[in-house]
């Protein structure tokens, strides 16, 4: 037995399972730009689920409202395959609850998310926990650090500290 993330059956089994059973990286990259941005929140730090979720990229393959996984939209074990146009990001809770069912519609999805909806501030502060900073895109100023504002650092970027909300 290999220990390949392919998964196939052994050299002897005429019926192995050839397919890739996970996505690569080039694939879960093209995933992730195609997911919704959130609006006012950098596009490689949050995105949309296929149910409008908010995820948050770090949080992968965890189990909190703002985790996430990649999804095969037709389930690999119906026949999809691990492409970039059967992928989609789907929170872990409502990947899990989806399981392999298919051609389900946003409505039926949004169904299975967490119920917890984050204020702009909250997601200030879990962005400023994870990433150390809050970056607007579009905006020239930065979110001071923890640091900063606890007065233990003092930045030297002379670029404006922006405002939490």
């Amino acid at each position: 037995m290999t220990s390949s993330p392919h998964r196939s059956g052994g050299e002897g089994d005429a019926n192995a399972d050839k397919r890739p059973r996970f996505f690569d990286t080039k694939t879960k990259n093209i995933c992730w730009a195609k997911a919704d941005t959130v609006a006012g929140r950098h596009p490689e730090r949050w995105r949309k689920d296929a149910a409008g979720n908010i995820v948050c990229k770090r949080f992968f393959n965890c189990l909190g409202c703002l985790c996430y996984e990649y999804d095969h939209i037709i389930p690999y074990s119906k026949g999809g395959e691990s492409t970039a146009d059967n992928c989609q990001i789907l929170q872990s809770r409502v990947n899990r609850l989806k399981s392999n069912k298919d051609q389900i519609d946003s409505d039926k999805l949004r169904g299975y998310s967490c119920d917890i909806n984050f204020t702009e501030k909250e997601l200030d502060i879990i962005e400023m926990a994870v990433y150390g900073d809050v970056i607007r895109p579009g905006n020239q100023c930065r979110c001071r650090t923890i640091d900063e504002m606890l007065g233990k650092y003092k930045a030297k970027d002379n670029t404006n500290a922006c405002k939490l909300p």
